[in-house]
């Protein structure tokens, strides 16, 4: 089942123009797939000087596994905070991110966690390119 911004936007902490991610298309107790397109707005939060860095894509993974998080009811309540404890295994194939014509396609799928913290690996697609991989481990103040 499909979910759209404001549906997001009640699932996670971030608000406003923090809420990176426009929808989700598709979700299993194990994996999700997000889509966003704010990434060429001019007045994307992460953009740094005239440029969105390809490794602000962490940041929308981050958000679809926060999101993932929720809609598995892994973590029962919105937490105050999540923390990138760590990254790692990332490999970026593009140095930007406003550059690339088509949708972010964000993928996540969890390895292993509890309600404490949880390790995700991630992908990151723009049309057929795949821009960003990695893995990350959260930790959650719930």
């Amino acid at each position: 089942m499909p979910l759209g911004r404001a549906e997001i936007a009640g699932l996670i902490p971030h608000a406003g123009r923090m809420c990176l991610l426009d929808e989700v298309t598709a979700w299993t107790s194990e994996k999700i797939r997000c889509v966003a397109r704010g990434h060429r707005d001019a007045a994307n939060p992460l953009r740094a000087g005239a440029e969105l860095p390809a490794l602000s894509g962490i940041e929308y993974a981050a958000q679809a596994m926060a999101v993932h998080g929720r809609l598995c009811a892994a973590v029962p309540r919105t937490p105050r905070a999540g923390y990138l404890a760590s990254v790692s295994d990332v490999v970026c194939r593009a140095r930007r991110l406003d550059d690339l014509e088509g949708d972010l396609v964000i993928e996540a799928e969890r390895l292993a966690g509890d309600e404490a913290q949880v390790l995700y690996e991630f992908k990151i697609f723009s049309t057929d390119m795949e821009v960003l991989t990695g893995k990350a481990l959260v930790v959650l103040d719930a």
